[in-house]
């Protein structure tokens, strides 16, 4: 395989050229028009943000996406999957409001809003995932896969499990159901916290599998009968029910690097990541910190494997900014030489992710910068 362009442009705006002007530049000059949107189901996958959370990328530049695709005929609409761990994007109902609230509604997008795995997470497409490591069968949430076409939009920023949010987290661990979240997580069984549970039985009611019991006003999950569904985790009001978070995180990237073939296989794809608001933690956390590095730039690329190493160098090359989590770090560690990301979140290594995405066959991290 060849390398794969990535088309670049900065963050400089004139009277003539604003930066949503540049950006709708950007995608044409990568070839998304050249998609034939007339009359298919687009799905553009975006993090809403977490309230709280000032980082998330504005709703203006989802416009700007949704516009070009409704001048091409095609009917989009932005998409995100429900969360496993407690907190506004839970639901579909609260992960509306979320949405709402930071400024993501039809009035402002031009589109409507479809969260992908349904009310409780559990609306889910199993995927084969052919010659998958760790994943036979990727859970998928089903209004994404159902989609014609698939446009992931992209808030470039740190993770405390994945070294770096880019393309391949937005869109494997993203489009992931709850069960399919879970999987990637840890071994797909959840766990209950005992001192949360208040006894209430909704969970053993909902469990198709009975693997559920209450004893002495507790529920306990019997794993050998568990499918690893999810189903309990969205019933449980107290939130005493939540994924084991007992995988490595180099198996994470990779199970996350296979989740996103399963999510791209066999239709027309495109991506776009924006390097602004680089803060060092997900966009999931109702907060965000000190961006560690400055604003940088504006990509796309049909290649999400590029696109990620394309980001990647280029934040790794700009200078870390004084008085952030990076810049603490640093001094903690004593260290000159050092990965931005790896640096942040000591744990974790972001190359496993692209080095098997790209011997699944997802794409190359060899790739050709193309500033516009």
């Amino acid at each position: 395989m060849g390398a794969s362009k990535v088309f670049f442009t900065n963050l400089r705006a004139t009277p003539k050229m604003n930066l949503l002007q540049k950006l709708e530049r950007l995608v044409k000059k990568a070839g998304m028009d050249e998609i034939a949107f007339k009359d298919k189901f687009t799905a553009v996958k975006i993090h809403f943000g977490e309230p709280g959370n000032l980082a998330y990328l504005r709703p203006n530049y989802a416009k700007v996406i949704v516009d070009l695709i409704k001048s091409m005929g095609g009917k989009v609409f932005l998409t995100d999957c429900n969360t496993l761990y407690v907190g506004r994007r839970k639901d579909a109902l609260e992960h509306m409001d979320a949405a709402y609230e930071n400024g993501y509604n039809p009035f402002t997008t031009g589109c409507q809003i479809i969260i992908g795995d349904g009310l409780k997470g559990t609306d889910e497409v199993y995927v084969p995932v052919i010659g998958g490591e760790h994943v036979k069968e990727a859970k998928i949430g089903r209004a994404v896969m159902d989609a014609d076409i698939f446009i992931s939009l992209n808030h470039f920023k740190g993770h405390e499990l994945t070294g770096f949010g880019g393309a391949l987290k937005n869109i494997g661990m993203g489009c992931g159901s709850r069960a399919g979240k879970m999987e990637m997580h840890s071994d797909g069984k959840p766990v209950v916290r005992s001192k949360a549970c208040v006894g209430c039985g909704i969970c053993e009611k909902i469990c198709a599998h009975s693997a559920i019991t209450i004893t002495d006003k507790k529920a306990q999950i019997d794993h050998a009968k568990c499918a690893g569904c999810g189903r309990c985790i969205g019933a449980c009001h107290a939130n005493a029910i939540a994924a084991a978070w007992d995988e490595s995180n180099d198996v994470l990237n990779k199970k996350m690097a296979e989740y996103s073939w399963a999510v791209l296989n066999g239709r027309p794809h495109f991506h776009i990541s924006l390097i602004v608001d680089v803060s060092p933690f997900c966009d999931c956390h109702a907060e965000n910190d000190l961006p560690i590095i400055p604003d940088i730039g504006m990509l796309a690329s049909f290649d999400p494997v590029a696109l990620d190493m394309a980001c990647a160098d280029l934040a790794l090359k700009a200078p870390v900014i004084a008085g952030s989590y990076l810049a603490e770090q640093l001094k903690k560690q004593g260290g000159s030489e050092h990965d931005h990301f790896c640096a942040t979140h000591p744990e974790t290594n972001w190359i496993v992710c692209l080095d098997h995405a790209e011997k699944i066959g997802i794409g190359t991290k060899q790739y050709e910068l193309i500033e516009v």
